[in-house]
């Protein structure tokens, strides 16, 4: 099986099982939160700075995911894509983690490519990605058996036809899935080139309470055409096509609504004028 290499492991994220395991365990020492009514479970919306400073929501999205038998599938919609740019797939191949390959879903990746245009790309072949590729350590560790589809959701429309069809296309091959969507919030300060409302603590009660806090309330009322549109308008997420997608699905498999795991900035963890927004979310 062809195996695309990671790129990001021993930097971003630790390059073993043993540092990843601690690290996971570390993270989840804030506790892994019991679902609320209308969550199902069935998916979430993650950010993806290093583990060091995003690697706690993550890991807590992911091991509050783990409801019931372990999905077939794991859908992961990521990637740093603006409106023109295509839609991406892996629709074969593993991908390399410390816990071992995770293997592409290969029949859901194929059948879904037969109905939607996308720049296929393999292990030999492929844009360097940290949205994606920072997840999969979780994915292998809380879901060791299971499979994924990796996909780069531009924000636009057809990006939420292919969320329902990738559902729709499960289901038929008689698969289980849950679906994520990598996103981080605002990048905000002079290192980004944005800074409307200007700089110091007033900046981050802004980002906070009002820029970051218009996006993560549409993520949790699951309504993509505005994430998209937000995204856009507000700078508020780079990757709102991904987390739009990942809402549009957890819809589609019966999520009502979204739950609030968490909310902090880098400048939290690392203090900065320049800093990131990032919110965990449940679906």
């Amino acid at each position: 099986m062809d195996l695309r290499r990671a790129d990001f492991m021993g930097t971003w994220y630790p390059a073993t099982a043993r540092e990843c395991e601690l690290r996971i365990r570390a993270f989840l020492e804030d506790g892994v939160p019991a679902l609320e009514k209308g969550v199902l479970g069935v998916g979430g919306v993650v950010p993806h700075a290093g583990w060091s400073f995003s690697g706690s929501l993550a890991a807590r999205v992911l091991a509050a995911m783990k409801t019931g038998p372990d999905p077939d599938a794991v859908v992961i919609f990521g990637m740093h894509l603006g409106p023109r740019h295509p839609a991406f797939l892996t629709d074969r191949g593993a991908f390399e983690t410390p816990f071992g390959d995770l293997p592409v879903a290969q029949d859901l990746a194929q059948a879904l490519a037969r109905g939607f245009p996308f720049q296929l790309e393999t292990p030999a072949r492929h844009v360097q990605d940290n949205t994606i590729e920072l997840q999969l350590p979780f994915i292998k560790y809380f879901f060791p058996d299971t499979k994924i589809v990796p996909i780069g959701a531009p924000p636009v429309e057809r990006s939420l036809a292919m969320a329902e069809s990738v559902v729709d296309l499960a289901a038929h091959l008689g698969l289980s899935v849950k679906v994520v969507g990598s996103t981080d919030l605002t990048h905000y300060g002079p290192n980004y080139g944005f800074s409307p409302a200007g700089d110091g603590p007033a900046a981050k009660k802004w980002v906070r309470e009002e820029n970051d806090r218009k996006m993560v309330d549409l993520l949790l009322s699951l309504e993509p055409e505005q994430i998209i549109a937000e995204g856009l308008k507000s700078k508020s997420a780079c990757c709102s096509g991904a987390a739009a997608s990942a809402a549009t699905a957890a819809r589609k498999l019966g999520a009502a609504r979204g739950q609030m795991v968490g909310y902090y900035t880098s400048s939290d963890v690392h203090p900065s004028d320049s800093f990131v927004g990032y919110a965990g979310i449940l679906y």
